[in-house]
């Protein structure tokens, strides 16, 4: 993931997406929601701290399992290592949901 402010590169932080037989949307977003600490109603209650959602149920977050980021782990989300997605989190937080722009590739 790169994050960049006002045209300037802050951060480039590895991630999780989808594992094989799920997706991860692709496209342009905006943020539509921001929860603190998230617990997933899909998947047993999964811990999804520092959540910002983009798509319906899928959220960018970070993970307790760290060890798999940079490979396709998730069902859908793009997890994070938790200290990066509290910055995130907060760098949101500071730009609004109008001046943050989640552009997710292939």
């Amino acid at each position: 993931m790169a994050v960049s402010l006002d045209g300037d590169a802050l951060h480039i932080w590895p991630v999780s997406t989808a594992r094989p037989g799920k997706f991860t949307p692709v496209g342009t977003f905006h943020p539509q929601s921001l929860r603190r600490m998230h617990y997933s109603s899909l998947y047993n209650n999964a811990p999804m701290p520092w959540s910002i959602f983009f798509y319906g149920n899928f959220a960018i977050h970070g993970t307790t399992a760290v060890e798999l980021l940079g490979c396709p782990a998730s069902a859908g989300c793009i997890r994070l290592a938790p200290e990066n997605a509290e910055v995130l989190y907060g760098l949101v937080l500071q730009a609004g949901f109008a001046d943050t722009w989640i552009i997710v590739q292939e």
